[in-house]
């Protein structure tokens, strides 16, 4: 039984990127950036992308569709339909996207707003079907790069707006 437990959290880990950085700001003004549509598409992407948001409805069963714009000129469709929403701690949605007429990108991502003081623990994890998947994102997308430019942008967008 050991053995399989430990094949299981390897197995696990083969499948995950985790990124993790502590902000200098409150949780609710992290909250507030990730789920208001004005705020998001300010630092949503890594450098150089912009965001186009068609739809946001961040609650559980809701839908948030949106385009990233790469810098050369590559639209990124991503449809996330959000699995959990627990305010102002946990957001979990289902992804999907790609370059445009390739959707085949699927992970189960979670994001955990941890409170510390004044400052905020932010994780977020991408699970992905398989670790040929993630495999697939780290070496197509540059995914771990872009996730940690990612939370660069946000936490210069939260210094601007605190």
């Amino acid at each position: 039984m050991t053995n399989t437990i430990a094949a299981s959290a390897e197995n696990l880990a083969d499948r995950e990127i985790v990124i993790t950085r502590v902000f200098d700001a409150p949780r609710e003004l992290i909250w507030n950036a990730w789920t208001d549509p004005k705020q998001i598409v300010q630092w949503w992407g890594p450098r150089g992308f912009t965001t186009t948001i068609d739809e946001m409805d961040v609650r559980p069963g809701g839908v948030w569709r949106h385009t990233m714009h790469g810098p050369d000129g590559t639209d990124y469709p991503n449809k996330n339909v959000f699995i959990e929403v627990v305010k102002p701690e946990r957001i979990v949605y289902s992804l999907t996207g790609g370059k445009q007429g390739d959707r085949s990108t699927q992970a189960e991502v979670t994001w955990t707003f941890e409170a510390k003081g004044q400052k905020t623990k932010l994780t977020l994890r991408m699970l992905f079907p398989s670790a040929k998947s993630r495999e697939h994102v780290i070496k197509t997308y540059g995914a771990i790069e872009g996730g940690k430019q990612t939370l660069d942008r946000l936490g210069e967008h939260l210094a601007k707006t605190s």
